[in-house]
């Protein structure tokens, strides 16, 4: 399968300067506003503020494929923010950085605690405040 192929059949992670990210997408994943409506996920339960962050299906179907302890990502609920995001600044699709991310994942995972998801929550907050992350 080409790579070509390979992406209309998956979805892909945006990358640094991706063209698909109009000035306006860049100013609102800058601020984090496409963050909101997330908010709603929360209040119906659906997703925690603190958690693995969710991942696109078709995403999700290809790594499990590849990485079958990727499912195990999912015992807890997907969450806004997570150990991955506040510990990572690599954003490019690739096996190394889904096994990095799976690592941070299971750290949360076997962690839990309400201390570690204040930490978690505070470094989002700093992230945001700082201008880092994905734009």
């Amino acid at each position: 399968m080409s790579h070509g192929a390979s992406q209309q059949q998956y979805g892909i992670w945006t990358s640094k300067n991706d063209p698909r990210v109009t000035k306006f997408g860049k100013f609102i994943r800058k601020t984090h506003l496409d963050e909101v409506p997330q908010m709603w996920n929360v209040i119906k339960g659906d997703m925690s503020v603190v958690g693995p962050r969710p991942e696109q299906p078709s995403i999700v179907e290809k790594y499990v494929k590849v990485l079958p302890i990727y499912a195990r990502r999912h015992m807890v609920r997907p969450g806004i923010t997570g150990w991955w995001q506040i510990k990572s600044r690599a954003y490019e699709e690739s096996l190394t950085e889904m096994q990095r991310r799976l690592r941070y994942d299971f750290y949360y995972i076997e962690n839990l605690s309400v201390k570690l998801d204040i930490e978690i929550i505070l470094r989002t907050v700093y992230t945001v405040i700082s201008g880092h992350g994905q734009a």
